[in-house]
C-alpha cells in the first residue's frame, strides 16, 4: 500500500454522513467511543471530533482525534515550561483526548497527520479562548511513545505529556 499524500486527504468535525461502525484501531475503548459517543458529544459541545478521511472516500474514517478544554494545576506544569504558562493556580490547556487511525492504515504516518492537525487547531483556538498548554493523556507506554519525539514532553510517574503552547504553534509554520 502506498503511502497517502496531504493532496489526498481530508479532516472535518465529524457528521452523521463518516461511517462510524466500519472504524476499528485495535483498541477498544477507542473504537466503542467513535462508534457510541463521539457524536453526542460533538452534540453536546463536550469534544470537538475531528476524522481523517480520503478524497475519493470521505464517509471512510481512516482515523481520528478529539479535542476539549481543561485545567491542570500550576505544580503539573514542567519547570522548563513555566517560563511558557501565566502563573495562575489553574492553567487552561487543550486536551487531545483521543487520537487513533484505523488498524489497516497504521504505518503510514496518519497518526502524525492527524497530531499536527490538532496542534495547528490548539493553537488557532488559543487566540480566541485561551490555553497556555496542549496535554496528552496517552492509552500506556507505544502511545506516549508516539507524542515524545513530535516535541511532547511527559511528566514524571506518568502518562501525561504537555507541550506549550508558543511549541504547539511552531508545528503550524513548518
Amino acid at each position: 500500500m502506498s503511502s497517502p499524500t496531504s493532496a489526498d486527504l481530508r479532516i472535518a468535525v465529524l457528521n452523521d454522513a463518516h461511517d462510524r461502525n466500519g472504524f476499528a484501531c485495535g483498541v477498544e475503548s477507542l473504537d466503542r467511543y467513535l462508534k457510541t459517543q463521539a457524536g453526542q458529544d460533538v452534540r453536546r459541545k463536550a469534544n470537538a471530533v475531528f476524522v481523517l478521511s480520503r478524497d475519493a472516500e470521505p464517509d471512510r474514517v481512516l482515523g481520528y482525534y478529539t479535542l476539549c478544554a481543561m485545567t491542570i494545576s500550576q505544580g503539573e506544569v514542567p519547570e522548563a515550561a513555566r517560563k511558557h504558562v501565566p502563573r495562575y493556580p489553574l492553567v487552561s490547556c487543550t486536551l487531545i483526548g483521543r487520537l487513533a487511525v484505523a488498524k489497516d492504515q497504521q504505518g503510514q504516518r496518519l497518526g502524525s497527520v492527524l497530531l499536527a492537525d490538532a496542534l495547528q487547531r490548539a493553537f488557532e483556538s488559543a487566540s480566541t479562548v485561551g490555553s497556555s498548554m496542549v496535554i496528552v493523556d496517552a492509552l500506556d507506554e507505544a502511545a506516549a511513545g508516539f507524542y515524545a519525539p513530535h516535541g511532547f514532553v511527559r511528566l514524571p510517574e506518568s502518562l501525561r505529556l504537555v507541550m506549550p503552547m508558543r511549541q504547539a504553534g511552531r508545528g503550524s509554520e513548518r
